[in-house]
């Protein structure tokens, strides 16, 4: 099959590498124009773009899908079938209508639930028992399409966005090829989405990774692991940022404290009262410095019961 992908980041870059060790005649690759990174600012490719130069599949990078320039060189190409995984732009139905199999998508959740940005940290931030991959007909909505194909995946009692990341990517891959044999055949019939049960979810910003103490210890728990690796979960201790990477929720006992105030230090760990529970830290990172158990941290950087984190300052 003659394909055009569209993809961005490491999570598309297991699909295309799927697409290619399938056989797949790949006419292009899509990806979004080299951006500046770091704190030099130096132009990266993207993961997508580095996958496609090793590969030696040609690369297109306009700066809109939507310019008729593209839509016109998309149309000369004549492809079967367009997929697209986490490329980053909303497509046209003009677009959308050229190759004869649409546009395929490959969305990191179980659509309807979770549309949008960031389904993957969601998915873990908000406790979910399950995710999952699903592979959508694109229509000019954003995530709206027929389900094609999906996947479900349990996550682990530790999972983190970055582990759950890895392990959606590799389900697509799979699942991306098994609709394209299905599609070829003509074996998969689409499925309209129930659009009262969808949900959607928005982008994540840096900011979204301060820690509310006010909230329960176990939903903070779960945002250190949602965020892990990016944004990271933060407070402050002073003027100094403090990530935590791993923490562990617990009931509070005896007095009640203030949110945000360290109830114990043990030599090891040390403790924090959040809006219900306390929160027992168990790996950190002070600013400037790499990530550590507690009990090295302790050793550096003394805390003592009483003092409170949260705003800097």
């Amino acid at each position: 099959m003659k394909v055009i992908f569209m993809g961005t980041p490491d999570f598309a870059a297991a699909d295309l590498r799927a697409l290619h060790e399938d056989g797949q005649e790949i006419l292009a690759v899509v990806t979004q124009p080299d951006r500046p990174k770091g704190r030099k600012h130096t132009l990266t490719e993207s993961p997508v773009k580095q996958t496609a130069t090793a590969l030696g599949v040609p690369v297109l990078q306009p700066e809109r899908a939507s310019a008729p320039d593209f839509i016109e060189t998309v149309r000369q190409m004549a492809p079967d079938i367009i997929v697209v995984s986490a490329f980053g732009q909303i497509l046209k139905q003009e677009l959308l209508d050229i190759p004869h199999y649409g546009c395929v998508n490959v969305h990191a959740s179980l659509l309807p639930k979770y549309r949008g940005a960031s389904p993957i940290q969601w998915a873990v931030c908000n406790g979910e028992e399950y995710s999952g991959v699903t592979t959508m007909q694109m229509d000019a909505g954003i995530d709206t399409g027929d389900i094609l194909l999906q996947e479900k995946v349990k996550l682990r009692a530790d999972e983190t966005g970055g582990s759950l990341f890895d392990r959606l990517a590799e389900v697509g891959a799979d699942l991306l090829i098994r609709t394209i044999h299905g599609l070829q055949e003509g074996t998969i019939q689409p499925v309209p989405q129930d659009g009262a049960q969808a949900t959607t979810v928005r982008m994540i910003s840096k900011t979204d990774g301060k820690i509310d103490w006010t909230l329960p210890a176990e939903v903070i728990e779960r945002h250190i692991r949602g965020f892990d690796p990016w944004p990271s979960a933060f407070t402050y201790r002073g003027e100094k940022l403090l990530k935590i990477w791993k923490a562990r929720a617990l009931e509070s006992t005896g007095a009640e404290n203030a949110c945000g105030c360290v109830t114990e230090v043990d030599g090891n760990t040390f403790s924090i009262a959040c809006g219900e529970g306390i929160l027992k830290v168990l790996e950190v990172q002070p600013e400037g410095k790499r990530r550590m158990d507690t009990a090295a941290y302790l050793r550096g950087y003394p805390v003592t019961a009483g003092e409170v984190l949260g705003e800097k300052g």
